[in-house]
């Protein structure tokens, strides 16, 4: 696992294979193919899965939440830096 801590709890669902993934450096370790981001098409489609509950979010309301809205395990704020790899819609020089 690359980021190990209590926090890191969310799986991300990539668009390029639909599979959930812990983060984009276990899509590029595992999958046989280039990482593609959750597409803007299908923002309103669930594109997170708390790994604590199993609950599936949209995009929208977890980048919006510091914790699972199920069971309220927190989620790591850190992830934000990372958050263009996994929405095609967040630009990276915004600050997500």
């Amino acid at each position: 696992m690359h980021y190990a801590t209590e926090s890191d709890v969310a799986a991300l669902r990539f668009g390029c294979c639909e599979t959930y993934y812990a983060c984009f450096e276990c899509h590029e370790a595992i999958a046989e193919h280039p990482p593609e981001p959750w597409p803007t098409a299908r923002r309103g489609e669930p594109s997170v899965r708390c790994g604590v509950c199993g609950a599936e979010m949209t995009a929208a309301t977890y980048t919006s939440s510091e914790a699972c809205p199920a069971c309220d395990a927190p989620f790591n704020p850190g992830c934000a830096e990372h958050y263009h790899r996994y929405f095609e819609w967040i630009d990276p020089d915004d600050g997500g």
